[in-house]
């Protein structure tokens, strides 16, 4: 599936002219309902005005003093503008979906203009919608809901002296704590293992929700699919979008894979999973959360020792353990 960039485009300018059209209802209502305010800003621009005029008349001596003089007032009626905002709480700036660009999608650092996190995001999940099953704006730290889990505690089937609800409330604050200390270079990434339906998709979609209204990049993708993603680009069509997604996989922010394990395995294949995860392990700005339906023991059976070391050595293992929250959910 091709990417029309443009297309993106042509959404961020309209979304502007949107929130400027009602900035501009909305600020047209707060002065319709104070006068005061109304007649500060009349006011201002009538001396704007009048300084510009007397600019122009270059063969008057005293106009630089009178400009002066001006613009003193407009500055004396522009804080009193502020007070009266502040004191009433209201604020006449648009209100944009992304401060950080202004809903242009892109923003300028140094003098060179790059595109805004926003847009990239919007860019990794337009192509991912093709294959994502997650619903990812669902999953978030506030709608987690520990009473779906068990309290109760069995040490010998759970192998843990915590009840699901207390381990499962353990990860949520190993989770948090990652969102927190994301930037820092010694933070380690995540290894989720444990059986399906124990809560492994949702922590991962709620760390990403986090990190993406931060104004990370997130890229979630399973195994297999991002695996053949990769060799559709190398062995396949080599457009620019598929290269655009490789590239995405190195240096995205977060990249979430999810279901390692259930891929087809192969060589060549594992040769592509290790130089992921090696890259981005040498990369200090970006993180790496990878969850499976198996423990540590059996992805060393699966995949060969420098894969492993990895895992074991720059991961902080979370097992997730418990019911099938899903099955109880359906059979409430």
């Amino acid at each position: 599936m091709n990417i029309d960039i443009s297309t993106i485009q042509r959404e961020y300018s309209q979304k502007r002219i949107n929130a400027l059209k009602e900035n501009a209802l909305y600020v047209q209502s707060v002065y319709d309902k104070s006068p005061e305010l109304l007649n500060i800003e009349n006011e201002i621009k009538k001396l704007g005005l009048e300084a510009t005029k007397i600019a122009l008349k270059k063969d008057q001596n005293s106009s630089d003093e009178k400009v002066n003089e001006i613009l003193d007032k407009i500055k004396q009626l522009k804080k009193n503008k502020d007070d009266y905002l502040n004191k009433n709480g209201i604020s006449l700036k648009p209100k944009y979906d992304c401060e950080k660009c202004k809903d242009t999608g892109y923003i300028t650092i140094d003098a060179h203009t790059q595109m805004c996190t926003c847009m990239k995001q919007k860019l990794l999940d337009q192509y991912y919608n093709k294959y994502n099953q997650y619903k990812l704006k669902l999953e978030n730290f506030e709608n987690f809901d520990d009473s779906i889990f068990s309290d109760k505690k069995n040490p010998e089937k759970y192998n843990s002296n915590d009840s699901p609800r207390e381990h499962i409330n353990k990860i949520k604050s190993l989770a948090i704590d990652f969102v927190e200390k994301f930037d820092e270079e010694n933070s380690k990434n995540l290894l989720f293992t444990g059986n399906p339906g124990t809560g492994k998709t949702f922590i991962s979609g709620c760390i990403a929700n986090e990190l993406i209204k931060k104004g990370y990049t997130v890229l979630y993708q399973t195994a297999p699919l991002l695996l053949d993603a990769i060799f559709d680009y190398k062995f396949g069509s080599k457009s620019k979008t598929s290269k655009n997604l490789y590239d995405s996989l190195f240096d995205v922010d977060l990249l979430i894979i999810d279901d390692l394990g259930t891929e087809n395995l192969s060589a060549a294949k594992f040769t592509e999973l290790f130089s992921i995860i090696n890259s981005r392990m040498l990369n200090p700005k970006t993180k790496t959360i990878i969850s499976s339906n198996y423990d540590l023991n059996k992805l060393a059976k699966l995949y060969d020792e420098r894969v492993i070391s990895r895992l074991i050595g720059q991961y902080t293992g979370c097992r997730f353990f418990g019911d099938d929250i899903r099955l109880r959910n359906k059979n409430k």
